[in-house]
C-alpha cells in the first residue's frame, strides 16, 4: 500500500471521485517500518485495550477458579516467541490477574503470581510448539498447497470483482490505473486505519457489494491457508485439540488454570474447565483456524468456490476469527441421577463439553446428547481420537521423521 501511495504521490496526478480525500489523507503511522507487525497502541479498537479487556472479562467469568481456593503456586501461562504476542500476554495478563502479576518482593512478603514461558516460534521444535505453522516443514515447502495455497485461492477470487471497482476508479480518474493488488490493499486499509484511529474514510469508498465480496475473499484466504481447505490444517491443529483433551481427562490433576497465547490465547481453568482460544491480531489468527479444522466445526460437502461467493455457506472467518475473536471450550460437572456404586448411594458426576464461539454456544455437529446440545467428556475424547486416526500423524504429514517431538509437552504447572 505505501508503494501505491507514493505511485500516486509521484504522478501529480489530483485524485477525484471516490478516492479524492486521498489527496490530503496522511498514513496512519509516522514510522511504517518500526510499527509493522507491532502490537497497536491508540484507538477504540487498540490491540493493547483489546487484550486488557479481554482479560478482565474472563477474571470476571472465572474469579471463583482463581480464588476459590486461592492458586497453590505461581501459574505458568505460555506465549510464542514473538515480540507482539508476548506484549499481548503481558496485557492480557494484567487484566485477567491484576497489575503485580509478576512482581515478587521479599521485603513486603509479596510473590509473583504467574510466570510468562516463552516458547521459541524456531522449526526445530516439531509438534512441541505452539506455532505449528513454522515446524511443520511440508507446510511450508509445498508451494501447491501448503501455506500459500490460501493466497493462490485468494487471487483467483478477488479477479472475480476488483477489475470492476478498478474500472470504477479509473473512469473518475482517467490518469491512473490499479491493479488487483492495490484495490485489494485500500479495503484493507479500512480495517487497519479503523483499528489505530478509529474509523477510516478508506471505509466509505466501497459498497455493500463490494464489502460482502471483501468478506468472502478474506474466508477463502484463510480457508485454504490453514482451514479445513488445506490437507496441512487439521494436522496442525489436532495438536492443540488433542492437548486439550488430554487436559481434559486428567481434570482436576493436570492444575486447576493454564493459558498460553501464540497469536491466540489457550486458557485452561481445570475443575470446572475452561479452554479459551482468543485471537488479538490478524497475523496469528490462523492458529485457531487449525484447531477448528481438526474438530470438523463446520463440514460441508464441498470446499468454497472461487468462481462466485455463495449465500449460503458454513464457514464465515468473520465470525471465527474477528478481531478479539474467542473459541471457549467449556467442561461442566453435573450431578448424575444415578449414584455411584459403593458409595452410600452418593451422586456421581458426569461430565460434559460446550463450545463457546464469540461468545456464542455452537453445538459439536456429530455430538449433542448432552444438557444443552453439549457433548459427553467421553464422547468428545473419542472424537478426538477418532479424528487423529483419520487426520493422521502430524511428523508423517508436515515430513520431519520419527524423531521429532510428535506431541505438546511444556503444557503444565
Amino acid at each position: 500500500m505505501l508503494a501505491l501511495l507514493q505511485r500516486i504521490k509521484d504522478s501529480n496526478i489530483v485524485l477525484k471521485g471516490d478516492l479524492e480525500f486521498v489527496n490530503d489523507w496522511e498514513y496512519f503511522s509516522l514510522e511504517p517500518s518500526a510499527h509493522h507487525d507491532q502490537l497497536t497502541t491508540t484507538g477504540p479498537f487498540a490491540g493493547t485495550l483489546s487484550a486488557f479487556t479481554t482479560g478482565t472479562k474472563l477474571r470476571t467469568r472465572y474469579l471463583s477458579l482463581l480464588s476459590n481456593p486461592p492458586l497453590p503456586r505461581p501459574l505458568n501461562f505460555w506465549a510464542s516467541d514473538c515480540n507482539r504476542v508476548i506484549e499481548t500476554a503481558r496485557y492480557f495478563a494484567t487484566g485477567f490477574l491484576g497489575l503485580d502479576w509478576e512482581n515478587s518482593s521479599p521485603s513486603h512478603n509479596a510473590k509473583a503470581i504467574a510466570h510468562l514461558r516463552i516458547i521459541p516460534e524456531t522449526p526445530d521444535r516439531g509438534a512441541n510448539t505452539l506455532t505449528p505453522g513454522d515446524t511443520c516443514l511440508n507446510y511450508r515447502k509445498d508451494m501447491q498447497t501448503g501455506h500459500d495455497y490460501g493466497l493462490t485461492q485468494l487471487f483467483k477470487f478477488r479477479s472475480t470483482y476488483l477489475p470492476a471497482i478498478a474500472a470504477r476508479f479509473e473512469v473518475q480518474n482517467p490518469g491512473i490505473r490499479f491493479t488487483d493488488g492495490e484495490v485489494y490493499s485500500m479495503q484493507e486499509l479500512c480495517g487497519f486505519e479503523t483499528l489505530v484511529r478509529g474509523s477510516s474514510p478508506w471505509c466509505d469508498v466501497f459498497s455493500h457489494e463490494d464489502w460482502l465480496n471483501f468478506e468472502y475473499a478474506r474466508d477463502v484466504l484463510h480457508y485454504y491457508r490453514a482451514g479445513p481447505g488445506n490437507k496441512y490444517g487439521p494436522a496442525m491443529g489436532w495438536l492443540w485439540l488433542n492437548a486439550t483433551a488430554g487436559l481434559m481427562r486428567r481434570a482436576p490433576d493436570a492444575g486447576r488454570l493454564f493459558f498460553s497465547l501464540y497469536g491466540p490465547l489457550f486458557v485452561i481453568p481445570v475443575w470446572e474447565l475452561r479452554v479459551a482460544l482468543t485471537s488479538e491480531n490478524s497475523v496469528h489468527d490462523g492458529d485457531i483456524i487449525p484447531m477448528l479444522a481438526a474438530l470438523d466445526l463446520s463440514p460441508s460437502e464441498q470446499h468454497l468456490p472461487v468462481t462466485h461467493r455463495p449465500q449460503e455457506r458454513a464457514w464465515r472467518t468473520s465470525q471465527v476469527v474477528p478481531m478479539n475473536g474467542r473459541t471457549i471450550f467449556e467442561l461442566h460437572s453435573c450431578n448424575s441421577s444415578r449414584p455411584r456404586p459403593n458409595a452410600n448411594n452418593k451422586k456421581s458426576q458426569e461430565h460434559f463439553v460446550r463450545i463457546n464461539i464469540n461468545d456464542g454456544i455452537v453445538s459439536l455437529p456429530t455430538c449433542t446428547s448432552g444438557p444443552g446440545s453439549s457433548c459427553p467428556l467421553e464422547d468428545f475424547l473419542a472424537l478426538v481420537r477418532r479424528r487423529g486416526v483419520e487426520i493422521g500423524d502430524f511428523r508423517e504429514i508436515c515430513g520431519l521423521g520419527e524423531n521429532a517431538s510428535g506431541r505438546i509437552t511444556f503444557l503444565h504447572q
